[in-house]
Protein backbone atom coordinates (compact mmCIF):
# COMPACT_ATOMS: atom_id res chain seq x y z
CA UNK A 1 0.00 0.00 0.00
CA UNK A 2 1.24 3.48 -0.97
CA UNK A 3 1.16 6.30 1.67
CA UNK A 4 -0.60 9.30 -0.03
CA UNK A 5 -0.23 12.03 1.98
CA UNK A 6 -1.43 15.90 0.79
CA UNK A 7 1.77 17.55 -0.70
CA UNK A 8 3.34 20.28 1.61
CA UNK A 9 3.08 23.51 1.47
CA UNK A 10 6.99 24.46 1.52
CA UNK A 11 8.48 28.16 0.63
CA UNK A 12 9.69 26.82 -2.83
CA UNK A 13 6.21 26.24 -4.10
CA UNK A 14 4.79 29.49 -3.30
CA UNK A 15 5.00 31.78 -5.49
CA UNK A 16 6.67 35.00 -4.66
CA UNK A 17 4.93 37.59 -2.85
CA UNK A 18 5.28 41.49 -3.38
CA UNK A 19 4.79 42.77 0.82
CA UNK A 20 1.99 45.25 0.79
CA UNK A 21 4.70 48.35 1.85
CA UNK A 22 6.30 48.10 -1.66
CA UNK A 23 5.72 50.89 -4.36
CA UNK A 24 3.73 50.19 -7.61
CA UNK A 25 6.71 50.57 -9.48
CA UNK A 26 8.30 47.71 -7.09
CA UNK A 27 4.71 45.22 -7.87
CA UNK A 28 5.09 45.80 -11.57
CA UNK A 29 8.77 45.46 -12.14
CA UNK A 30 9.03 42.45 -9.85
CA UNK A 31 12.20 44.00 -8.66
CA UNK A 32 12.99 44.41 -5.13
CA UNK A 33 15.51 47.41 -3.84
CA UNK A 34 17.80 46.57 -1.26
CA UNK A 35 21.40 48.15 -0.47
CA UNK A 36 23.98 46.33 1.10
CA UNK A 37 25.18 49.42 3.35
CA UNK A 38 21.77 51.00 3.81
CA UNK A 39 22.35 54.77 5.01
CA UNK A 40 22.74 55.80 8.55
CA UNK A 41 19.40 56.99 10.53
CA UNK A 42 21.77 59.93 11.92
CA UNK A 43 25.14 61.60 11.39
CA UNK A 44 27.84 59.97 13.71
CA UNK A 45 29.51 61.81 15.84
CA UNK A 46 32.84 63.89 15.77
CA UNK A 47 35.04 60.99 16.92
CA UNK A 48 33.36 58.37 14.64
CA UNK A 49 33.73 60.74 11.61
CA UNK A 50 37.51 61.57 12.53
CA UNK A 51 38.72 58.00 12.45
CA UNK A 52 36.87 56.68 9.03
CA UNK A 53 38.56 59.87 7.95
CA UNK A 54 41.89 58.84 8.92
CA UNK A 55 40.89 55.05 7.49
CA UNK A 56 40.07 56.50 4.23
CA UNK A 57 43.06 58.51 3.92
CA UNK A 58 45.39 55.91 5.14
CA UNK A 59 43.89 53.66 2.57
CA UNK A 60 44.46 55.57 -0.31
CA UNK A 61 47.83 56.39 0.70
CA UNK A 62 48.79 52.57 0.67
CA UNK A 63 46.73 52.01 -2.64
CA UNK A 64 48.79 55.37 -4.36
CA UNK A 65 51.83 53.81 -3.21
CA UNK A 66 50.92 50.59 -4.76
CA UNK A 67 50.12 52.08 -7.65
CA UNK A 68 53.33 53.93 -8.03
CA UNK A 69 55.26 51.19 -7.10
CA UNK A 70 53.73 48.49 -9.44
CA UNK A 71 54.28 51.29 -12.16
CA UNK A 72 57.94 51.85 -11.52
CA UNK A 73 58.46 47.90 -11.30
CA UNK A 74 56.16 47.26 -14.81
CA UNK A 75 58.69 50.47 -16.57
CA UNK A 76 61.87 48.93 -15.32
CA UNK A 77 60.54 45.37 -16.16
CA UNK A 78 59.68 46.58 -19.74
CA UNK A 79 63.01 48.10 -20.44
CA UNK A 80 65.50 45.13 -19.40
CA UNK A 81 63.15 42.97 -21.86
CA UNK A 82 63.70 45.36 -24.08
CA UNK A 83 67.35 45.84 -23.64
CA UNK A 84 67.26 41.65 -23.63
CA UNK A 85 65.58 41.42 -26.91
CA UNK A 86 67.55 44.33 -28.91
CA UNK A 87 70.25 43.50 -27.12
CA UNK A 88 71.34 47.15 -26.24
CA UNK A 89 69.85 50.18 -25.43
CA UNK A 90 65.79 50.18 -26.45
CA UNK A 91 65.24 53.82 -25.73
CA UNK A 92 65.94 55.79 -29.29
CA UNK A 93 68.89 57.75 -29.01
CA UNK A 94 69.66 60.89 -31.86
CA UNK A 95 73.30 60.02 -32.27
CA UNK A 96 75.46 56.81 -31.72
CA UNK A 97 77.83 56.80 -29.40
CA UNK A 98 80.19 54.38 -31.01
CA UNK A 99 81.19 56.86 -33.75
CA UNK A 100 82.52 60.42 -33.66
CA UNK A 101 80.21 63.31 -33.87
CA UNK A 102 81.85 64.72 -37.12
CA UNK A 103 82.51 61.34 -39.01
CA UNK A 104 82.61 60.83 -42.76
CA UNK A 105 78.89 59.70 -43.10
CA UNK A 106 77.38 63.31 -42.03
CA UNK A 107 79.37 65.16 -44.04
CA UNK A 108 78.58 62.56 -47.20
CA UNK A 109 74.82 63.02 -46.46
CA UNK A 110 75.69 66.90 -46.37
CA UNK A 111 77.25 67.12 -49.73
CA UNK A 112 80.64 68.36 -49.07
Amino acid sequence: MTDQRPPTNDSHSQPHRVPPAASQQEQFSGHHIRYPNPPDAANPDPVTLRDQWRFATRQYSRWYGHAWGTAIVAGVAFFALGWFIKGGNPLPTTHDDSRPHGSSSESESKGG
